[in-house]
């Protein structure tokens, strides 16, 4: 019998009054303990970081603490509904912080969404951490917040809603090349929904090498020059679509080897999948109901599927990346994550699966405990590589 996830997920919220607690590292239970970690003897720590602020990674928890900071306007396919109420989603991500990479994160909800106080806010507080997570903020808001945040601070600052996903589409998309004897500069890509993961998706498949990019959006086709685009997707325009078509999505859709869709429900139908190339590959990530159903697809033709459940195979997740991109990027104390740091994630994910591959396993399992450390040490070697890590 199927669980009724939302009953059990209230009765437990209800019961944990939140999902995280402060547990003391230091015991204070006579007067020299009390003394050591506060007054008098607290003021010889201070004074050493006052001399030089580096030494707060010696001398206080900031070397794995990481802030995940959220305003709330875009929450879990939920939508707008502000930052109080995305509190829990906040906590649960932390607590797979700490649960998948062992590292200390804090919530922080925000009640503006106006990009320039979210900046400096993040900003202000930023001396506190040693990374920041921005969560479930809104494109475009979000691209312009995590780009000056990264011009603006000398920490790694990362929107997992976009990089965390791009990271592990381009790992699925690297095994499924490997199971239909493709390679990734050879193929179409068509893209549904470039919003905050669709655009990181592309630019990440960009970097690694993809020379046809089909992006399309509820309006049809992105092209050179379409009325009414955002900035972001302005930008995109100009790098991708290289022979400038127009027309809906089975037309970006016809001839093309890989459809990653993050955009809505039901949108694909078999027509179009049988349009695409030989042995096409599928990953339909629209939650909870994904473009086209896996069963339909498969009978359409597809290849390689994937979707965003935990219900059927190959779900592109994003734990499999966030906690061992910021493992890594804390452990050398790297002043930005970068796209080479996320492609060797992307490859190092990828190759954890190695002869176990299978058109229903492109993946390694998310609770497979070794993930962490196998991309945390790609990340934080491609950081020293790229002369941006500080250890």
């Amino acid at each position: 019998m199927k669980k009724d996830y939302a009953a059990l997920s209230l009765t437990a919220h209800e019961q944990w009054k939140g999902k995280l607690e402060v547990v003391s590292k230091a015991k204070v239970d006579t007067r020299d303990a009390l003394s050591v970690a506060y007054t008098p003897g607290v003021a010889a720590p201070c004074l050493a970081i006052a001399e030089n602020p580096e030494e707060s990674y010696r001398y206080t928890g900031k070397g794995n603490t990481v802030a995940v900071v959220s305003d709330g306007s875009a929450v879990l396919g939920l939508g707008n509904i502000g930052g109080a109420a995305g509190m829990p989603v906040m906590e649960g991500k932390c607590v797979l912080f700490k649960e998948f990479g062992g590292v200390d994160a804090i919530p922080l909800v925000l009640s503006t969404q106006n990009t320039d106080e979210i900046v400096a806010i993040v900003k202000a507080i930023s001396p506190s951490f040693g990374g920041i997570n921005l969560e479930d903020i809104s494109a475009p808001r979000c691209f312009e917040i995590e780009r000056r945040l990264i011009e603006e601070c000398d920490i790694p600052i990362f929107h997992d809603d976009q990089h965390g996903t791009a990271v592990v589409v381009l790992a699925a998309v690297t095994n499924a090349l490997r199971l239909v004897g493709k390679r990734l500069e050879d193929c179409v890509v068509c893209l549904s929904g470039p919003g905050a993961a669709g655009n990181a998706i592309a630019r990440l498949l960009l970097a690694r090498g993809v020379k046809d990019l089909i992006l399309s959006d509820s309006k049809g086709i992105v092209y050179r020059g379409r009325s009414g685009m955002d900035w972001a997707k302005a930008e995109l325009a100009e790098r991708t679509n290289r022979e400038n078509r127009t027309g809906d999505l089975a037309q970006a859709i016809a001839g093309s080897d890989i459809f990653v869709g993050v955009s809505k429900a039901n949108l694909v139908t078999p027509d179009m999948i049988r349009s695409m190339n030989a042995d096409p590959i599928v990953f339909a990530l629209a939650n909870p109901a994904p473009e086209i159903l896996p069963e339909d697809a498969k009978r359409a033709g597809v290849k390689v599927m994937g979707t965003g459940r935990s219900d059927y195979p190959n779900q592109i997740n994003n734990v499999l990346a966030f906690p061992g991109i910021f493992r890594g990027a804390l452990d050398v104390r790297a002043s930005r994550i970068t796209e080479g740091m996320k492609i060797a994630a992307a490859e190092a994910l990828a190759g954890m699966v190695g002869d176990r591959l299978s058109a229903d396993y492109i993946l390694p399992d998310a609770f497979d405990p070794a993930i962490c450390g196998v991309v945390s040490r790609a990340v934080a070697e491609q950081a020293r590589k790229e002369g941006v890590a500080r250890l």
